[in-house]
């Protein structure tokens, strides 16, 4: 069986065996694409207050201007990551870079809500088409054991990191310059992105194309919609609301639905065999699980560096800047040493019981805690537990796949680490709000108790997070093989 070597190789053939040069300017592209994605899960929501105060939306509607983005992208993953397996993961690779920069073009430049809106939802559509391309080419391009661990672990460091560059980023856009810059620097990565893709990237229509399963491409978007949209729906209602429970229903049935026509549609949008690898199955859990805990420091740290510590938006940022460090030097350490040496049961265990224990420290901050001496050993402790998980399992999660599989493969990364961050908000968000709850029954609300009320409910987050970290820790002991990985190329002749 032979394949187009332009969607084998995305590096131009003449330069590909030459220049290994030109394989880093092809991840210094992928990265700048995917930090981009990834950075505007979080980079808005500091600009929030700002937009609200400009275009006059009220505190219910704000919440639609990060859940319209969740949306879009948790519930057109598939498709796009399909798309890529179709069409050329260079062709959608770019339409979804130039689609992402005209569409935050257009929700910075909003003079109404409504557009905001559009523009948000415009992002999450060409992010889903974009994310899963951008790690499908990363993983046709490094098929070399040391590059791919090396690409691998930056591009995990991305993924665990964006979160934290998103918050520093958006609070000095918004601080120094406006509320709108938080969507137009988007416009200026895209731009080299393009420049750069255009040039390097390679890749005309696959010789052998898929066809697309619109059946399961409907049941599968409907059920992740569902699935976002109810999750969604539990941070602003309750569990108990039918817009809560209604919606997660739905998308339970759907999902039974998708996998069932996919065991006997001909062509399907997600083949099974992607899900069959026992490291690759783990690897995509691990991904979620990751995604759901790294809210518990994320989101309530911020509010406790802010509120507690009387942080601004910009030293917020900071803050991360020591985590992001430590995650980055141990992602690169995790990917080329360890997990090629000893193999990912015990790495990635390893790692996720690390940043549990982190996680764990954090639930012993106080009124009268410091950053140097009470939260900043937590954070490092944490950056280093991630940076053994999540770029060792990004890699497994893509090894060995076939050509014709990469786009739908690489998608399904991202959909688990988007349903993990949309469990994880929910959830945490609940626990952490009865908890405040709870915790003033019977207490008189002074401005003390209400303080200690809100330390009481990041605690209980905290717990829960280290609870979440701890299960991934099991799953992945008990999922992934012993031994060494074998890195099977992603190319067949």
């Amino acid at each position: 069986m032979t394949h187009d070597i332009h969607e084998q190789d995305p590096i131009s053939p003449p330069q590909a065996r030459g220049a290994d040069a030109r394989r880093w300017w092809v991840l210094v592209v992928i990265a700048l694409a995917q930090l981009m994605v990834v950075l505007d899960a979080t980079i808005v929501n500091i600009a929030l207050p700002s937009a609200q105060t400009a275009l006059g939306f009220s505190d219910g509607s704000r919440q639609w201007v990060v859940t319209a983005y969740a949306l879009a992208f948790g519930s057109l993953l598939l498709f796009g990551g399909r798309l890529a397996d179709l069409l050329g993961r260079k062709v959608v690779f770019l339409t979804g870079v130039v689609g992402f920069a005209a569409s935050s073009a257009l929700a910075g430049a909003a003079q109404s809500f409504d557009v905001l809106i559009i523009g948000r939802t415009l992002q999450g559509l060409f992010g889903a088409l974009l994310a899963p391309a951008a790690l499908a080419l990363l993983n046709a391009t490094f098929t070399d054991v040391k590059e791919r661990a090396r690409a691998f672990g930056v591009y995990g460091a991305i993924a665990g990191a964006g979160g934290g560059i998103g918050l520093l980023l958006g609070g000095v856009l918004t601080e120094h310059l406006s509320w709108r810059w938080t969507l137009y620097v988007n416009v200026v990565f895209a731009v080299l992105a393009i420049i750069g893709g255009s040039s390097l990237l390679r890749g005309g229509r696959p010789a052998h194309r898929p066809r697309l399963d619109i059946p399961g491409t409907i049941l599968a978007s409907g059920g992740l919609f569902g699935l976002v949209y109810g999750f969604s729906n539990a941070e602003r209602h309750h569990w108990s609301s039918p817009l809560t429970w209604g919606f997660l229903c739905a998308a339970g049935l759907l999902l039974v639905g998708f996998t069932a026509w996919q065991r006997v549609t001909r062509h399907p949008l997600l083949p099974l065999r992607v899900l069959a690898d026992r490291n690759r199955a783990a690897s995509f859990i691990v991904v979620a699980v990751c995604g759901a805990g790294l809210f518990g420091v994320f989101l309530f740290l911020t509010y406790y560096l802010q509120m507690a510590l009387g942080f601004s938006p910009v030293r917020t940022g900071l803050a991360f800047l020591p985590m992001i460090g430590v995650l980055m030097v141990t992602a690169q350490m995790s990917t080329i040493v360890l997990v090629p040496r000893f193999g990912p049961k015990y790495i990635v265990p390893a790692g996720a019981v690390i940043a549990a224990i982190g996680m764990s420290r954090l639930t012993g901050l106080e009124l009268s805690s410091t950053y140097a001496a009470d939260v900043l050993p937590c954070l490092i402790v944490i950056g280093f537990g991630i940076g053994l998980v999540v770029p060792p399992a990004t890699s497994l999660a893509t090894t060995g796949l076939l050509p014709e599989d990469t786009g739908v493969g690489s998608a399904t990364v991202n959909t688990m680490q988007q349903i993990g961050g949309a469990v994880g908000t929910a959830l945490l968000n609940t626990l952490a709000a009865s908890s405040a709850t709870n915790y003033l029954k019977g207490r008189r609300p002074t401005p003390t108790a209400l303080a200690q009320a809100q330390l009481h409910s990041y605690a209980t987050a905290y717990w829960w997070s280290a609870g979440i970290f701890v299960f991934g820790a099991v799953v992945s002991l008990l999922l992934y093989r012993t031994g060494r990985v074998q890195q099977a190329r992603t190319t067949s002749s």
